[in-house]
C-alpha cells in the first residue's frame, strides 16, 4: 500500500473505492484479491475500519453476515478474533438457526489489524483525499462513470467507482443546540459529493443514526453492578482461526431509573430530533434513550450494557444510552444510574444525519442503476451496522472487478445466504428507516445457520480467488468429517435403535451419542462441528422441506434476464409491469417477480421471449 498525493495520483484505476469503513475495506481488499488495480479514496488512511459506535462485531443475525463475510474470503472475521476482548455465542438456549457469535473488540487493536491487512495487499493503493465529484461521460446508454474529482482539483481515472460513505455523505452531527458538518466527531463530512449524485439525476433521502456518551472508566462503580462474562470455552468468529486463547474482559449491566427518565423527559423538547432540525428517520431497534423514555413511557427502566472499548483503553461505552440531548442534560440523567453516580463523560453523545441512495435504485449486484460503472455499499445504501456495511462492501468490490474483467455479476439469492437476502430486501423496498438484519427476514433460516457459513459459501470465495487453497481445504475436511459422522450415526446402534433415531429424540444430545460410538469419537470432530451433526439430525425433516422450497424457486431465481431484452417491444405484458421492468432492468427473472405491478402473466411472458432469444421472436410475442 502507498499513499501518494492526491493531485500525483493521476494513474487509472480498474476500480476506485471511496471511503475506507467496514464496507470500503472489505470491497477495496476483494477487488485488489482479485487482481484488478484498485485505488482506496480516504479522508483519513489512519481511520481505515475505524469503529464509530460500539466497538463490537456480530449479534443476532449479524453475526451470521459476518460469518458469510468470513466464508467468502473477507476480513471482518480475522480482525474480530485478533482484537476481540470478549467472545459469546447469543441465543444459546434458542434453536440453532437464530444463535449468532458477538465479540467485544478493543477499539485501537481492531483499526490496527485492519490496516495492516490493507497495507499488505498487492494492487491496493490507498489515496488521502475528498471526493468532491464522479467524472462521468454521456453517450447514448447514459452516464458512465470514468473516475472521480478531488477537493485539491486532481483527478482519479477509474473503470468502476464503489461509494462507500457511511455516515460522511452530506453528514451532520447534532448535540442540543450544537451543530456542526462532520461524519464523525472530529472528521469532516463529504457534503459537495451529495450535489454531484443528484445532478445525475439519483434520488437521495435522509437517515439518522446516533452514539451514547463516552464514560471514563475510572469512575464507573463496577462493584454494585451486575457482571456479563464471556463464554467459558469461546469460539472463533472466523472459520480460518483454529483457536482463541484469550484473556477476556468483563462486561456490565446495569439500567436506568425513574429519576432518569424523568429528567429525560423533561428535555426533551431540546432534542434536534424533537426541534425538526433533524429529518432523517432513525434507526426503529437501536432507538436513543430519548426516543425510549417518550415512546414507552409506561416503563420504569431500560438496560444499560457497560462494555469496555479495549484492554488498556480509558473508556467504556454505555450500550443503550444513545442519545442528542445537551451535554449538561447527558450528565445529569447519568448520575441517576447505578454505578455511573459519578462517572465522568470522555466525549458527548450525538446523533449524526446523512444522506443516502433510494435502494430501489439499486440491483442485485450492488450496481447504481442509471449510472455505468457505478456501485455503492454500506450506509450510503440505507443499511445501518458494520456487518451489514461489510457484507454489502464484499459483494459490490467483487462485482465492481469482474465487471472490470467482463465477467458475469455475483448474485448471491435469499436461498444462500443473508447477505443475499440483505441484498434483495434493500433492492426491492426503501427502507423508511436505517435497515438491519434480522434472522426474521429470512424464510430459509434452518438452511443459513451462522455455524454453516463456511460449507455453504466457501466454494464461492475460492472460485473468485478471495479464500485461498488452505482455508478451502479445511471446509473441504470439515464437510467430509460430518458426512463422516452422519454414516456413523446411521450404522450404529443401541438397542435396537440407530443413534440417529436417539440423536432426534429432544432429550438427547449430541454428547450422550457420541459416548455410545467409540468409531463417531474418533473422527474427532470439534464442538462446533458435533453441533452442526446434531442440527442436521434434529431438524433433517424441515431441512429437507426447506431445501425442497428452495430448488423450486431457484428454478425461477436464478433465470437470467439477458441484455437484449426491450421491454417496450414486448407485447401482452401490463402497462405498469412494462414500466417497472423497463426503469428497473432486473437482472433475474427472480428479481423481476418482487416488483410491484409485474404480474405472473407477465413473468410467463417473460420467460417465452427468454427462450426463444433474441434472434427468434415469438409470434404475437414480440412486435414486428
Amino acid at each position: 500500500m502507498t499513499e501518494p498525493s492526491p493531485t500525483a495520483a493521476c494513474d487509472a484505476y480498474d476500480v476506485l473505492v471511496v471511503g475506507g469503513g467496514h464496507a470500503g475495506v472489505e470491497a477495496a481488499l476483494a477487488a485488489a484479491r482479485m487482481g484488478v488495480r484498485t485505488g482506496c479514496v480516504v479522508l483519513d488512511p489512519t481511520a481505515l475500519g475505524r469503529m464509530s459506535c460500539n466497538p463490537a462485531i456480530g449479534g443476532i443475525a449479524k453475526g451470521h453476515l459476518v460469518r458469510e463475510v468470513d466464508a467468502l474470503g473477507g476480513e471482518m472475521g480475522l480482525c474480530a478474533d485478533e482484537a476481540g476482548i470478549q467472545f459469546r455465542l447469543i441465543n444459546t438456549k434458542k434453536g440453532p438457526a437464530v444463535r449468532s457469535p458477538r465479540a467485544q473488540c478493543d477499539r485501537d487493536l481492531y483499526n490496527v489489524a485492519v490496516l495492516r491487512r490493507v497495507g499488505a495487499q498487492p494492487n491496493l493503493t490507498v489515496i488521502r483525499g475528498e471526493v468532491i465529484d464522479l467524472a462521468v461521460e454521456r453517450g447514448g446508454g447514459g452516464p458512465r462513470v470514468v473516475g472521480v474529482e478531488l477537493a485539491d482539483g486532481g483527478r482519479l481515472a477509474g473503470r468502476t467507482v464503489v461509494l462507500t460513505t457511511g455516515t460522511f455523505l452530506g453528514g451532520r452531527l447534532f448535540a442540543g443546540a450544537w451543530e456542526q458538518a462532520g461524519g464523525r466527531l472530529g472528521e469532516a463530512g463529504a457534503s459537495r459529493l451529495s450535489l454531484s449524485l443528484r445532478a445525475l439525476g439519483l434520488r437521495l433521502g435522509r437517515h439518522k443514526t446516533g452514539t451514547p456518551p463516552r464514560l471514563v472508566a475510572a469512575s464507573i462503580d463496577t462493584d454494585r453492578l451486575e457482571q456479563q462474562p464471556g463464554d467459558a470455552a469461546p469460539r472463533p468468529f472466523s472459520f480460518r482461526t483454529e483457536r482463541l486463547e484469550v484473556d477476556q474482559l468483563c462486561c456490565w449491566l446495569t439500567k436506568t431509573t425513574p429519576a432518569t427518565h424523568a429528567i429525560i423527559a423533561a428535555h426533551a423538547h431540546l432534542s434536534p430530533m424533537v426541534q425538526g432540525r433533524i429529518v432523517g428517520a432513525g434507526p426503529r431497534y437501536c432507538p436513543s434513550v430519548e426516543d425510549k423514555v417518550v415512546r414507552f413511557g409506561d416503563r420504569d427502566h431500560h438496560l444499560v450494557f457497560l462494555e469496555p472499548e479495549g484492554r488498556d483503553h480509558p473508556e467504556v461505552y454505555p450500550n443503550g444510552l444513545s442519545t442528542s440531548l445537551p451535554v449538561e442534560v447527558q450528565e445529569r440523567f447519568l448520575r441517576t444510574i447505578p454505578g455511573l453516580e459519578e462517572a465522568e463523560i470522555a466525549r458527548p453523545g450525538y446523533a449524526v444525519e446523512y444522506d443516502h441512495l433510494a435502494t430501489d435504485q439499486l440491483r442485485g449486484d450492488l450496481r447504481v442503476g442509471g449510472v455505468e460503472g457505478l456501485f455503492a455499499a454500506g450506509q450510503i445504501n440505507g443499511t445501518s451496522g458494520y456487518e451489514e456495511a461489510a457484507g454489502q462492501g464484499l459483494v459490490a468490490g467483487v462485482n465492481a472487478a469482474l465487471r472490470v474483467r467482463g465477467e458475469p455479476p455475483l448474485i448471491l439469492d435469499r436461498a444462500s445466504s443473508y447477505l443475499g437476502v440483505m441484498i434483495d430486501d434493500l433492492c426491492r423496498v426503501n427502507p423508511r428507516e436505517p435497515y438491519r438484519m434480522f434472522t426474521s427476514r429470512a424464510e430459509f433460516r434452518l438452511l443459513l445457520r451462522a455455524d454453516n457459513a463456511d460449507r455453504r459459501l466457501g466454494a464461492v470465495g475460492r472460485r473468485l480467488g478471495l479464500l485461498d487453497e488452505t482455508a478451502f481445504a479445511r471446509v473441504a475436511r470439515k464437510e467430509s468429517r460430518i458426512a463422516a459422522a452422519r454414516a456413523q450415526l446411521r450404522a450404529a446402534r443401541h438397542h435396537g435403535a440407530s443413534l440417529e433415531e436417539l440423536l432426534r429424540r429432544p432429550e438427547v444430545g449430541v454428547a450422550a451419542v457420541s459416548a455410545l460410538s467409540p468409531s463417531l469419537a474418533a473422527l474427532r470432530l470439534s464442538p462446533e462441528e458435533l453441533s452442526e451433526v446434531e442440527a442436521e439430525v434434529k431438524y433433517e425433516g424441515y431441512i429437507r422441506r426447506q431445501e425442497r422450497e428452495v430448488e423450486r424457486l431457484r428454478a425461477m431465481e436464478s433465470r437470467r434476464l439477458p441484455a437484449w431484452l426491450d421491454y417496450a417491444s414486448v407485447t401482452g405484458l401490463s402497462a405498469e409491469g412494462r414500466e417497472r421492468l423497463a426503469t428497473r432492468q432486473p437482472l433475474t427473472l427472480g428479481e423481476a417477480s418482487r416488483l410491484a405491478g409485474v404480474t405472473p402473466a407477465d413473468l410467463n411472458l417473460l420467460l417465452a421471449v427468454v427462450a426463444r432469444g433474441p434472434d427468434r421472436p415469438a409470434a404475437g410475442v414480440l412486435a414486428p
